[in-house]
């Protein structure tokens, strides 16, 4: 029976990078974790080199491991934009679509948009990557992204949509029981909901009034969905889009405050403006996410 190939072998190291244990990268691959196991030491014997070190803790990757890691992370988004490409042809209407965005449009805008698309082409298939960090769309590890932040890398195409400006927000339980605040400097007898790192929007607010570190925040989460979360319980006052606060029933506190604004793109590598699904995908998040701001934009 012939052996696995250096692919086998390196996607099984890939994995275990990923996952961080032999038996998540296991599930991972759709594999047993002996096999796995045995991909490893197979690689580890070919290279003439450990990949990792077994200690009570688990595997730590060694030297080598973490220097092949942004190289198997090319190859496997290479290898999952072939997959991709290869399911439909260029202009017909099957296959795939993998879109990336961050965890909240991701979660509360993209839905309804991607369900009316489905609708109207039920043979594309939609993946959806959430995630804070920009995926690099020049490697394809993504088709086509929804970005809060303009894009910086080359050849692909981009349509700003427009601008959300983000606002002070609380549930009705919460003003209920502690009443709004005035101004910024009322702030400070209020809680507040933030980031737990030194995230973007820190920076942001402390060109405002009141001075804002992590420890102004009650509670903290660099999850944008906790904050969400937690917001519509009635924790406390936090940042949050316009049409996202109203579709849950938050108000508004200081509404003449914006504490930041944020440009709202859509982007795809420029190679695939030659496949039908892609660019039809495109044009319906232009005109769905150009909806959605517009909707935040009215209110």
């Amino acid at each position: 029976m012939p052996g696995p190939n250096d692919w086998d072998l390196f996607q099984s190291l890939h994995a275990v990078l990923e996952a961080g244990t032999l038996s998540a990268a296991a599930r991972l691959r759709g594999l047993t974790q002996p096999t796995l196991g045995r991909h490893i030491e197979t690689l580890e014997q070919r290279l003439g080199s450990p990949l990792f070190l077994r200690s009570p803790r688990g595997l730590q990757p060694t030297d080598l491991a973490i220097e092949l890691k942004p190289h198997l992370h090319d190859m496997a988004a290479a290898a999952s934009a072939a997959v991709r490409d290869a399911s439909g042809s260029a202009d017909s209407l099957t296959g795939s679509i993998r879109i990336t965005a961050s965890e909240l449009v991701g979660a509360e805008v993209l839905p309804p948009i991607l369900t009316d698309f489905r609708e109207a082409h039920p043979g594309i298939v939609i993946e959806l990557m959430m995630s804070d960090i920009l995926d690099d769309l020049s490697r394809r590890e993504a088709d086509i992204a929804v970005r809060m932040a303009p894009p910086t890398q080359n050849a692909l195409v981009a349509k700003k949509v427009g601008e959300v400006q983000l606002g002070f927000y609380a549930a009705p339980r919460y003003l209920d029981r502690h009443g709004a605040p005035g101004g910024m400097s009322d702030l400070e007898d209020h809680t507040i909901i933030g980031f737990d790192g030194p995230a973007r929007s820190i920076k942001d607010l402390a060109g405002m009034a009141i001075p804002v570190s992590r420890e102004t925040f009650d509670f903290r989460s660099d999850s944008d969905l906790a904050q969400l979360a937690v917001m519509r319980a009635g924790f406390g006052i936090g940042v949050c889009q316009p049409t996202i606060a109203r579709r849950h029933g938050l108000v508004r506190v200081m509404p003449n405050v914006v504490v930041f604004q944020l440009g709202v793109w859509i982007v795809m590598h420029e190679n695939l403006r030659g496949s039908r699904r892609m660019r039809l995908m495109f044009d319906h998040l232009v005109e769905g996410v150009t909806a959605y701001v517009r909707e935040g934009r009215d209110w």
